[in-house]
């Protein structure tokens, strides 16, 4: 092909990581004689995924569902009066997973990382919360509709592109997206070791009514511990699951949760502006998993985690990305459980 050796290795999982993203624009008798951004987003990333895979999302396709428990830490009711964070443990449900939409993709190949993270936080009365978070800290574009123009740039970048070719172009005009694509992310020794982050902003109220925005960071209790290239190499295509699940046989596997506090002058509706460790943080408590989730590759075919399905003390950023996430999710969700 003719992009570059960095291009080539690292495009797919940038387009399957900015699939996330869709929402219908324009007027309505534009939406009617043209896709929404969100079936665009999901047409396109089914096509780079060699799709679409009957019965698998459009991203994120390969992954494994746990289960446990949250309990919150004191000083969580302090920034927000959510129920899961009163102290009260409640039951969780995780699903870890690859980039990209191809169900069957090595666990360390290179598009599979950035890795996902799903917490479901199951509530009393039947209601739940999610928090949806990748093992990468920013992401490459500030809206969907720039989104869109980095998947169109890389499904239009194929071996008879001219140079440069229209994703070259793209980066070297968005060094956010230049940055996402070419950092490096090496493969996980387990999901257990696997520090995921936040990229979009929530408010957090507490019960006196003092809001602050915050940014979600998951910590592995074992540490960030990754492969070389070496053991990267040597590693069975489905090494992650199989792991976690031998790990979890042995004991639970545990997570901190935690929040960055933004700073006055933060722009807290852009995942592109990575923040610092100049923030405050807080902890939020505790997920400790004790098994996979049975049948859960069952239950992975129609369960549909959602970022803006939210309770009463935590509330969405006007960040475009959080706002469009689900659109994006639904389309996907809406073809796997018809197929």
């Amino acid at each position: 092909m003719s992009r570059s050796p960095v291009l080539c290795r690292h495009a797919l999982a940038l387009a399957a990581t900015v699939g996330w993203l869709a929402t219908s624009t324009g007027h309505a008798a534009e939406a009617a004689a043209t896709p929404s951004v969100a079936e665009q987003t999901v047409d396109t990333l089914e096509k780079l995924a060699g799709g679409p895979h009957a019965g698998f999302r459009a991203n994120h396709a390969k992954g494994v569902l746990a289960k446990g428990s949250f309990v919150a830490s004191a000083d969580a009711r302090t920034l927000s009066k959510a129920a899961h964070f009163q102290g009260t443990a409640v039951p969780v449900i995780v699903r870890f997973s690859n980039t990209t939409g191809v169900p069957n993709l090595p666990d360390a190949h290179p598009n599979a990382s950035p890795h996902g993270i799903a917490i479901r936080f199951q509530l009393p009365g039947g209601t739940s919360t999610d928090i949806v978070s990748i093992s990468y800290d920013g992401f490459p574009a500030a809206t969907p509709e720039d989104f869109l123009g980095l998947l169109n740039a890389i499904a239009a970048s194929g071996p008879d592109a001219k140079k440069p070719t229209p994703v070259e172009s793209f980066l070297g005009s968005h060094p956010a997206a230049k940055a996402f694509a070419t950092a490096p992310k090496p493969a996980p020794v387990s999901y257990a070791t696997l520090p995921f982050f936040g990229v979009n902003a929530f408010k957090f109220t507490n019960a006196a009514g003092a809001s602050v925005y915050t940014r979600y960071r998951i910590v592995p209790v074992a540490g960030d511990q990754r492969l070389s290239d070496a053991d990267s190499a040597k590693a069975a295509p489905n090494y992650l699951a199989d792991e976690l699940a031998a790990r979890l046989a042995k004991g639970p596997v545990s997570y901190a949760i935690w929040v960055q506090i933004a700073n006055s002058g933060d722009d807290v509706n852009d995942p592109t502006k990575v923040w610092d460790n100049q923030h405050r943080e807080v902890a939020l408590g505790t997920v400790t998993l004790d098994a996979l989730l049975p049948d859960g590759a069952k239950a992975e075919k129609t369960l549909f985690f959602n970022p803006l399905l939210l309770v009463d003390g935590i509330a969405p950023s006007a960040d475009p990305i959080l706002l469009a996430r689900p659109g994006a999710y639904g389309v996907s969700v809406g073809r796997r459980v018809g197929k």
